[in-house]
């Protein structure tokens, strides 16, 4: 079966379909992680996004049931230039198309994905249109060009949980499992889902956190009263200016309780403390970017997932910028010079990715460990 995929400014691409018969539109993204497609697919930040795959092949190990993070894949569509059909790993359950068609994720692969990318690169990241059922490319570009874009969409009420729930896994590497993480929690750790990974909550877990996620609409009021260490600010999709009741909760807790924000639990906590965000040309996605700590020259091979960023000319005073990414000088990190609130715009957790800045999450303990000293003083 054949797949066309339009963009709102007239290019078309025609490739054979994987996954599910059907039309979606998104806006059209590329992540070029040369690994890590099942983790890609069921990241929630992937909401409202047709993703394309930079590396070349794309399901050689298969899917398992292990390695998802999240109850299932979010993403609008899936672009691969080929897609394996004989899988090989000894933990593969079934095939990338199978797994998509399975979650009803519409796909395309045989296109020219080198041409793709870099007419994204060039013209920026749009709308398009993914499509089994019309292949005809002036009705296909009409679609995308009509279809929502992804700015000022609060998408984060489309992937946070609707309910409080706790979570007790810890990462894989613990030498006495998943029990010895529960028994060793010294935190109380809310996690608001505003499409969090459940790496994150391994991750806290294994740092020695008792973790309660909550909806992202939960008041900072409800939060306080559970009486936490500490709150996390998780990533999601889209756009974060709408979010604003998401703002006017961080608002509250700040100076309260120590915070810690990742992707976009960080420009949540910039729009709170008073700042702006901008739309990136075409974003930050992938397991290889570079960002700077500090004025000196250490650098951190990071995983990123966003198409916004913080303006730093709009941060005020009492934040600091603490991390910068050094391909295009964007801000990747902040902190509060006051208030015991911190957080980065890439994914320490990784997952997929690289493990430099796991140290971040030690820095959230540090901050939680002086929070109850305080609190015992007090």
């Amino acid at each position: 079966m054949k797949a066309a995929l339009a963009l709102a400014d007239g290019r078309v691409f025609i490739g054979r379909a994987i996954g599910s018969p059907g039309e979606i539109s998104g806006e059209v993204v590329f992540n070029t992680s040369m690994t890590g497609y099942q983790e890609i697919l069921t990241d929630p930040s992937y909401r409202g996004e047709i993703v394309t795959m930079t590396y070349p092949l794309i399901g050689n190990y298969g899917i398992n049931r292990e390695d998802v993070e999240s109850s299932r894949p979010h993403l609008a569509g899936f672009v691969v230039k080929e897609a394996c059909d004989l899988p090989s790993n000894w933990r593969c359950e079934l095939s990338l198309d199978a797994y998509l068609k399975e979650n009803d994720i519409i796909g395309i692969a045989g296109i020219d994905t080198r041409a793709l990318v870099r007419h994204i690169r060039d013209q920026g990241a749009q709308t398009g249109v993914l499509s089994t059922l019309d292949l005809d490319a002036d009705s296909l570009v009409a679609k995308a060009q009509a279809a929502p874009s992804i700015v000022g969409r609060d998408l984060v009420r489309e992937v946070t949980c609707q309910t409080s729930y706790a979570w007790d896994e810890g990462t894989w590497d613990l030498a006495q499992g998943y029990q010895a993480a529960r028994d060793a929690a010294r935190f109380k750790v809310v996690a608001y889902d505003f499409g969090i990974k459940r790496n994150i909550l391994r991750n806290l877990v294994s740092k020695g956190c008792s973790v309660t996620v909550v909806p992202a609409t939960t008041s900072a009021e409800e939060v306080l009263a559970m009486q936490p260490d500490g709150v996390f600010l998780s990533n999601g999709p889209g756009d974060p200016e709408p979010i604003v009741y998401a703002q006017e909760n961080i608002r509250k807790l700040l100076g309260k309780v120590p915070l810690f924000g990742i992707c976009l639990g960080h420009q949540l906590l910039a729009l709170a403390l008073g700042g702006r965000t901008f739309k990136l040309k075409f974003g930050h996605r992938g397991g290889n970017q570079p960002v700077r700590r500090g004025a000196g020259h250490d650098v951190e091979i990071t995983s990123q997932n966003h198409g916004f960023a913080v303006d730093a000319a709009s941060l005020r005073e009492d934040a600091v910028v603490t991390h910068i990414n050094l391909n295009d000088n964007t801000v990747e990190g902040l902190r509060h010079k006051v208030f015991p609130a911190f957080s980065v715009q890439y994914h320490p957790e990784a997952s997929p990715g690289p493990h430099d800045a796991n140290y971040l999450f030690d820095e959230f303990i540090e901050l939680m460990e002086k929070h109850q000293a305080v609190s015992r003083h007090s």
